[in-house]
């Protein structure tokens, strides 16, 4: 669900999607009766906080374990895809249209520091400077979509300094918390502009998932990247670093692949069932958990994947793990708490 409710945006096109986003963008989240069941997408832990995010600017918070939930004023009202913590008060949010939100107060309250219209000048500017007339023109194409483009996974490095990463190849980085961008797109080794889905770091070591199998790698923090040869066609949603050189991929029709040389070499991980991989997880003893479209939270055991859960889920969106050891799953049915 998580991937269907952004892909839509990419796929809704012309002047309406544009004004819609527009008219979200701008909005407030209005308030929702019931916020901890409607469709959630992240979560993460802020010290012994919980937030979550979802659609409609939808920001939650709890401070009892996830026994109850309170809304967090937003400034938006698009869907918001991702959100992660640096400490107990610094975390920031992505979403659609463009939509970067930060917090310095544990997620009580957020402020937008980018947004579509934003993010397009940046780009056009960017372009402007290099003098690269082929950005140029994917810039001023960007502008005249309107904001329309989500952005979709985010690096959280440490207070301040964040990779933010979505549709067409978007990526951009600050070193400041938001008040100024820089973008990344043209270190990455995609002429395509594919959809970029996934980011982790570990070290120097950052790696980028997306559409259509693309895989890249920086052993530099991010300076440079190279393309590493795909195991597999398909599009990767979720991505892990467990360990140094170890990399984990998972995506369409339950697609799981492994590699302990930084990509030279892949091996597939075999799952239960068929369906498409949408979230994952390393939890605080180091165990790996995957989520599916098909209601599962699946956690490796030695060289198999055993579910969590005996009955299925909702369909799956997102996978969080707190203090404790406790774990959160978001779902088009909200927050569900899972018993690793």
């Amino acid at each position: 669900m998580k991937l269907l409710l952004s892909l839509l945006a990419l796929v809704a096109g012309g002047a309406l999607a544009a004004d819609g986003t527009l008219a979200a963008l701008d909005r407030p989240a209005e308030r929702a009766r019931a916020p901890e069941r409607a469709v959630l997408l992240s979560a993460a832990a802020a010290d012994a906080r919980w937030v979550a995010v979802g659609e409609r600017g939808l920001v939650l918070r709890s401070d009892d374990s996830g026994k109850t939930w309170q809304q967090s004023p937003a400034p938006v009202s698009v869907t918001l895809t991702a959100v992660r913590f640096a400490d107990a008060r610094h975390g920031i949010v992505v979403g659609h249209g463009g939509t970067v939100l930060v917090t310095e107060d544990g997620g009580q309250t957020w402020t937008r520091r980018l947004d579509g219209r934003q993010l397009a000048a940046q780009l056009l500017a960017v372009a402007k400077a290099n003098g690269n007339a082929a950005a140029m023109k994917a810039a001023e194409r960007f502008a005249a979509d309107g904001p329309d483009k989500p952005l979709l996974d985010v690096l959280l490095a440490g207070p301040g300094r964040a990779l933010v990463i979505g549709a067409y190849g978007l990526a951009l980085a600050t070193e400041d918390g938001g008040k100024t961008w820089a973008s990344w797109s043209d270190r990455l080794d995609n002429p395509k502009g594919l959809h970029l889905y996934a980011v982790r770091q570990r070290g120097e070591c950052i790696v980028i998932a997306g559409e259509q199998g693309l895989v890249l790698r920086s052993d530099d923090a991010g300076r440079s990247f190279q393309r590493v040869e795909s195991p597999y066609r398909g599009s990767f949603f979720a991505l892990e670093l467990p360990a140094s050189g170890e990399i984990v991929l998972a995506g369409l029709r339950g697609n799981v692949w492994h590699s302990v040389d930084n990509g030279a070499t892949w091996s597939q991980w075999p799952v239960p069932m068929p369906a498409a991989i949408t979230a994952s997880q390393i939890t605080t003893d180091g165990t790996l958990l995957l989520a599916n479209q098909a209601g599962f939270v699946l956690a490796r055991r030695g060289d198999v994947f055993v579910p969590l859960n005996r009955a299925p889920l909702p369909p799956l969106n997102g996978l969080a793990s707190g203090p404790g050891g406790q774990l959160l799953a978001l779902s088009v049915q909200g927050v569900l708490p899972i018993k690793p």
